[in-house]
This record gives structure tokens, C-alpha cells and sequence, in this order.
């Protein structure tokens, strides 16, 4: 066995093992698919820098097949536009951009799609063209759309693809407006985030069919959701267990905003610690309250900060105990947090495979328990 054979057989056996790998199909796509083809080079943060630095890795470093085969996810462009060759020497800063998913989480959306043989799918979101490989092989290239909106990250997974000896059909578009030509689909994978289902979607899904996809938004939380398309424009579905999170599509990210100035404004005391936005649910729970803030900060400092309407709210320490909360603008923003938060509480606190979503003609709706309990409407 080549050593290259031996490093797929070794990440099949490692994804097996912590229960990802079900299915010895999926199984064999992780053990042929040539990984090293779609990540020929990649970016490394380098340790304890800030703001973060990267140095790029390129084929034939030490340690850049020991980045390929390991359970990571490999940052492929940052900016939009800085790809590893374009670093000659050094390091650089930025914002990742592209990447290919650790493999553990691109086989469990897999299995989590519940796709069967002769069913069509679409993808949104190409990446480096790894995935799309792993749901070739599975399903065969004739059942698969990629769609990508980043043309040159379009050429690099189509040469990759090629070269692995996979033809699915690829798109260069916006993903969030799904196929150009129609379809009637049995299933739509996202492999980028987005604030809202988008309405093209649940129209080339056919009814009973499936979408996985994480929302998020611009307070950095996620959550992974697989929706049943109920007719023409409507679904429903629950959000899943664990962690999931994906770089949010390109139409859907926050506007550009000047640099962060804290200004005065109304003094209170906070009814909530604002740690708890720091954790995964709670950060989930304020983001639905205020989807057009982003959050900055740690542990009882927080700010929020919308920059469309210029509000802003900023949580410090009490000097007696407790915590205090300066709001100013026409949204208060903490206020909506606070309400959303204990709510939540007075549900069970639940992590996010107790909260589902409906979606309809005239709106989306993040709920906690049933579609009868305290939810939210999505900023469609």
C-alpha cells in the first residue's frame, strides 16, 4: 500500500472511530478520494499572534501531508483574494475567506442528508472541490451541482476535480440563488452559512426533499439545521446536535464598518450575566435577539454594536457586583438581548437540537420546543 493510500486508510479508521464514519460506502469515498490534490497548498495560523499572522504550506514542506490527512479544516484564501502562492516570503494577516472543511465534518453533513442513490443534489459552496469529490464518488458525478461564487476558487476545485477523476456539474455564481437553470432536487448541502433560508432554494427543492445548512449571522453563531421542504417556498426542520460553523456566504456578510468608536449613552444594570452570550447556545440566543449587531468583547465585557442603525451596547462589571449595560440609539439593543436570553432560560436552556425553524412566504421563524414556542423572525 502507497503511502498516500495509507494516509487515507489511517483518516477512514480515525473517522470510524469517533462514530463519523456509518456507512462503508461513505467510507470508501474517504479512502479514494486524493485529499492532497484539492489542498496542494494551504495557510497555517502561526501561534500566540495578533492580530492573527499566517504562513503558507506549501507541497513537499515538512508537515504538509500531516495537514492534508489530519481531522483540520486548511484555510485555502484569505480576504478574497490572498491564496498561499501568493505569499513569497513571510507571513501575512487576514481574514479566511476559503478553506476545505475538516473531513469529520464534511462526512457527517454527508450522512446527515440522508441522500440515497439516484437522488440530485446541489451544492452550495465548491470550496477547493473536496467535498463535492467525496459526494461524487458516493453518489456519481452525473447526480451532482456545485455551484461557487468565487471564480478563481471555481478553476482550482475544477482542475483538482478533474484531475481526481470526478465530472460533477460546476456552477460559478451566487449559490444563494441556487441553480440558474431550475431544478427539481432531492437534496441542496451548504458548505457556507447564511442569515435566511434563501427563497430560490425551497423552489428548485422538490417537496419532501432535504436542505442542510448552517445559519449564522453577524454576531458569529451557528447553527447547523436540516429543513423538510413542505411545498413551493415553505420547509420546516430542527436544528441539529453539536458544533457546526461555516464561513458565512458573500452576500449575506456584514457591511464594511469604520473602526469601533464607544460612545455614552443610557446606564443601567444588566438582568443577565453577559458571559452567557459567550457560550455557543447563548451567543446563538442573543444573535436571533439582535441579528444586525456584531458582538466583540470577552467574558463580562461585551459590546454589541449594529452598525446599520449606529446603536450600541457595552456590558462592564459592576463596581458593587452585578453587571452594568451602557445602551445608545434607536435600537436597544440589550434590552432585546435580556429578553431573548431568559426566555431561552425559562425553556430549559436547551442547546440547539431544541429549537427548530419554519419557513414561508411571508416569513422565518426560529422557535425553542414547537412551532407554538418563543421564537424569532430571521432578518429575511
Amino acid at each position: 500500500m502507497s503511502t498516500l493510500a495509507q494516509l487515507r486508510a489511517a483518516l477512514a479508521d480515525m473517522l470510524a472511530e469517533d462514530g463519523t464514519l456509518t456507512d462503508p460506502a461513505w467510507r470508501g469515498a474517504v479512502e479514494t478520494v486524493p485529499r492532497e490534490l484539492f489542498t496542494p497548498s494551504y495557510f497555517e495560523e502561526v501561534p500566540d499572534s495578533f492580530p492573527t499572522r499566517y504562513r503558507p504550506v506549501h507541497q513537499g514542506d515538512d508537515g504538509w501531508l500531516e495537514g492534508v490527512y489530519g481531522d483540520r479544516t486548511l484555510i485555502t484564501q484569505l480576504d478574497g483574494r490572498i491564496r498561499p502562492g501568493d505569499v513569497t516570503e513571510g507571513t501575512v494577516t487576514g481574514s479566511p475567506s476559503s478553506s476545505s472543511t475538516l473531513p469529520s465534518l464534511v462526512l457527517r453533513m454527508w450522512h446527515q442528508l440522508d441522500v440515497e442513490a439516484r437522488q440530485r443534489v446541489l451544492e452550495v459552496g465548491t470550496g477547493t472541490g473536496y467535498s463535492t469529490a467525496i459526494g461524487a464518488h458516493r453518489l456519481g458525478s452525473a447526480a451532482l451541482t456545485s455551484i461557487e461564487y468565487d471564480p478563481v476558487v471555481a478553476q482550482a476545485a475544477s482542475a483538482a476535480l478533474g484531475a481526481a477523476g470526478y465530472a460533477p456539474r460546476l456552477i460559478v455564481g451566487d449559490g444563494l440563488r441556487g441553480d440558474p437553470e431550475g431544478g427539481a432536487y432531492d437534496r441542496l448541502i451548504a458548505t457556507c452559512s447564511v442569515r435566511y433560508i434563501p427563497l430560490a432554494w425551497l423552489h428548485q427543492v422538490k417537496p419532501g426533499g432535504k436542505i442542510l445548512v448552517t445559519l449564522s449571522g453577524w454576531g458569529y453563531a451557528s447553527g447547523l439545521v436540516l429543513l423538510t421542504v413542505t411545498g413551493p417556498g415553505t420547509a420546516t426542520g430542527r436544528f441539529l446536535p453539536g458544533y457546526t460553523s461555516f464561513m458565512i456566504a458573500r452576500p449575506h456578510d456584514r457591511p464594511p464598518r469604520p473602526a469601533l468608536a464607544l460612545l455614552p449613552g443610557d446606564e443601567r444594570p444588566s438582568t443577565i450575566d453577559p458571559a452567557v452570550i459567550t457560550t455557543w447556545t447563548g451567543g446563538w440566543v442573543a444573535q436571533l435577539a439582535a441579528p444586525a449587531a456584531e458582538r466583540l468583547g470577552a467574558g463580562a465585557e461585551q459590546v454589541l454594536w449594529d452598525v446599520s442603525t449606529g446603536s450600541q451596547a457595552r456590558t462592564t462589571p459592576g463596581p458593587d457586583g452585578g453587571w452594568t449595560v451602557v445602551q445608545r440609539g434607536p435600537v436597544r439593543l440589550w434590552d432585546r438581548v435580556e429578553a431573548a436570553v431568559q426566555r431561552w432560560q425559562e425553556a430549559g436552556a436547551p442547546h440547539q437540537e431544541g429549537f427548530g425553524l419554519t419557513v414561508s412566504p411571508t416569513g422565518q421563524r426560529v422557535w425553542i420546543g414547537d412551532e407554538d414556542g418563543p421564537g424569532w423572525d430571521l432578518p429575511v
